[in-house]
């Protein structure tokens, strides 16, 4: 992990990604509400006078996160403030756009905060975990996507038991477990159609995945994975829909989708021995 510690009781993460694109094009998609929503969760700017004063970042039903902006300077760096965790001292995070040469951009995120213990320091490393699979997504969507209209959606269950085993549960029954990078895969039947190209693989034990690029059932990105998270396993699928069609699709298709993972991980565990 890259925790930073230094004697101020600053912790920080960092991770960047590569990306295509200008940074002017770059900024618009990791600075603006659709852009951000094109790639990560649905957000949404505030301003006022014409310039952003907070973002509000919708992680699932009950789950909104507010951040306050404390800096902005389009198309290099913005920064922003909130909540690592409730109760938790506040984290500062940055974003940075640098241009490289052959038309691409490094895009650089560093989350900090001040603490005089290490009881943070664990949701602080999930925080840079869960990054390299968002920007992935990033990349994707910069490279062939590009300014095309979104509409993201998930579906997501709570599972008992271990990652290994709800990765199993879920894998299994969609023809995924095994899966190969560069692999075509199409959804068997019995599920909402779902199509494409295996983009990424990974079966750590604490961040189990497989990024996909669609092609049915329109142009998009597919991320399900099995996450632990403060010793709770969610499994989840988001599906992030480009062009004309896609709100029809996600209408559709998400009820459907979310059915299926609730059939697969009820919100009880059966009871055992009930006649």
């Amino acid at each position: 992990m890259s925790l930073k510690k230094d004697e101020s009781g600053r912790r920080s993460v960092q991770v960047e990604v590569e990306v295509p694109g200008s940074p002017e094009e770059v900024w618009q998609a990791i600075a603006t509400g659709p852009g951000i929503s094109a790639w990560f969760v649905p957000t949404v700017f505030e301003a006022k006078a014409g310039k952003p004063v907070s973002l509000t970042l919708s992680f699932g039903p009950g789950m909104d996160a507010v951040k306050r902006v404390t800096a902005w300077d389009p198309p290099h760096r913005f920064a922003a403030e909130g909540e690592l965790a409730p109760g938790s001292p506040p984290m500062a995070t940055e974003w940075t756009v640098e241009a490289k040469a052959g038309g691409t951009c490094v895009v650089r995120v560093v989350h900090s905060l001040f603490a005089s213990t290490d009881d943070w320091d664990k949701q602080l490393e999930g925080t840079e975990q869960g990054w390299p699979g968002f920007f992935r997504i990033l990349r994707l969507y910069l490279t062939h996507f590009r300014g095309m209209p979104c509409t993201s959606t998930m579906a997501m269950a709570i599972a008992q038991g271990s990652e290994a085993e709800a990765w199993k549960t879920v894998t299994g029954p969609l023809a995924l477990a095994g899966v190969k990078e560069g692999q075509v895969w199409k959804a068997p039947p019995g599920v909402p159609p779902l199509g494409g190209t295996i983009e990424a693989v990974s079966e750590k034990d604490h961040l189990r995945n497989v990024l996909m690029r669609l092609d049915a059932p329109t142009p998009g990105v597919a991320l399900l994975g099995a996450y632990n998270y403060g010793g709770t396993i969610h499994v989840i699928l988001s599906l992030y829909l480009y062009g004309d069609r896609s709100a029809a699709a996600v209408t559709r298709d998400q009820p459907l989708w979310q059915k299926w993972m609730s059939e697969r991980f009820p919100a009880e565990p059966p009871a055992s021995g009930a006649s």
